[in-house]
């Protein structure tokens, strides 16, 4: 019977992950002890699952694999993952108020993970008297201009956006759509950060 404690499926793991990386690249787990200084019978236990290799095993055989170290994890799984899928027309519909502005988005995805926080939404603004909400965050966010044309402040800078134009900008720094210049414009944005 097959060992399933966390431990051992993390070894099985590392171990496919391994030997998948070494025979990608048409390498023998012998040529490998030998550029990582790992013995050819401890990279067929690591490939095989049968060990819990050392961080230092590890940082080895990722450089002679020329990998960065996380990639010997990637066959390693969480308990659980979620998808989010959103049909034409469909999402969370809401209406934020700021001040005397009001814009409505349709949320169309958030995930929050313990390294990191993603969120998207479509949202459509209308020109009215008042001055659509500046932000200041943390991560990255990403726009997408689906209708319309608008003014958008990053910092000190100012772009008139359109259909089809997209920017991408560091949220530290204050940012937002400074006046919108047709009747309705509408857009994606997308934010990253850690939590």
């Amino acid at each position: 019977m097959q060992d399933d404690t966390p431990g051992r499926q993390i070894d099985r793991a590392i171990g496919s992950s391994l030997r998948e990386l070494r025979q990608s690249r048409a390498q023998s787990a012998r040529r490998l002890a030998e550029q990582s200084g790992i013995s050819a019978a401890m990279v067929s236990r690591i490939e095989n699952g049968l060990v819990s290799p050392s961080i230092d095993t590890l940082a080895a055989l990722a450089e002679a694999l020329e990998v960065p170290i996380v990639s010997l994890f990637r066959e390693a799984r969480t308990d659980h993952t979620d998808y989010t899928l959103v049909r034409h027309g469909q999402g969370l519909k809401s209406t934020r108020l700021a001040g005397g502005h009001s814009h409505e988005y349709v949320n169309l995805a958030l995930h929050s993970r313990k390294d990191l926080r993603f969120q998207a939404r479509r949202v459509k603004l209308l020109r009215d008297e008042w001055r659509p909400p500046t932000y200041v965050g943390h991560g990255v966010v990403f726009v997408q201009v689906l209708e319309g044309q608008a003014r958008y402040r990053y910092g000190e800078a100012q772009f008139t956006l359109s259909a089809g134009d997209s920017i991408s900008v560091d949220a530290e720094l204050n940012h937002g759509f400074e006046e919108v210049l047709t009747p309705e414009f509408v857009f994606l944005t997308v934010q990253a950060e850690r939590p």
